[in-house]
């Protein structure tokens, strides 16, 4: 099983002076390794029939709405599924969240804690930008965590890639997009993109309710 962790929005919780109000991330998982590449082939054909160069990089954010449904649709025939958390930073109390790693930490620990019933013997790829002790620290946790009184591996082990030079890295990111942009309410195509990988959704949870 190969599992790609990426995020969007912000851990800040300074929301008035520019935070993004939810910090989403998301785990898309690929039970079968030979889909999987399948999948990282048919994004990297996407970038030549779009007129991408080679790096061009899937990034939700910073693409035009005909590249986010064009994607989209690309991947959708693929084996993956992906869960996800939101995080609703208006709702948190407490010091610890005001530490960006620790955020970070509690937010991946929801997540594949969610997950975790659906994970077997699973190599994790998580982009690798931010402060490379903690990853290692987070790495550690994660398995730790993971396959704690589990009678089997659920994670084999954790990697650190960077997103420009993984394509399903790049999908969790325009997955993790999709969802952050569902909760808009001011953008018009705000399910748009969510509602065409509906069917690879297994959960998305909101925390704190």
């Amino acid at each position: 099983m190969l599992v790609f962790i990426d995020e969007s929005g912000d851990t800040g919780l300074d929301i008035a002076r520019g935070a993004t109000r939810y910090f989403s991330m998301v785990l898309v998982a690929f039970e079968d390794r030979e889909e999987a590449q399948l999948c990282d082939e048919r994004i990297a054909l996407l970038r030549h029939e779009l007129g991408k160069p080679p790096g061009f990089e899937f990034h939700f954010h910073e693409n035009s709405d005909r590249i986010r449904e064009a994607f989209f649709k690309a991947v959708l025939p693929y084996g993956f599924f992906y869960y996800g958390i939101v995080i609703n930073k208006g709702k948190l109390f407490g010091e610890g969240f005001h530490n960006k790693e620790s955020f970070y930490k509690y937010a991946c620990g929801l997540l594949f804690e969610n997950a975790k019933d659906k994970l077997e013997n699973a190599t994790v790829i998580i982009d690798e930008s931010g402060r490379q002790l903690f990853k290692y620290q987070l790495a550690n946790y994660l398995k730790r965590r993971m396959n704690a009184e589990s009678v089997t591996t659920r994670i084999k082990k954790v990697r650190m890639q960077d997103s420009h030079r993984n394509n399903l890295v790049q999908l969790a990111d325009m997955v993790a997009g999709a969802v952050t942009r569902s909760l808009n309410e001011g953008k018009k195509d705000k399910t748009d993109y969510r509602k065409i990988v509906q069917s690879r959704e297994v959960y998305v949870q909101i925390w704190p309710k």
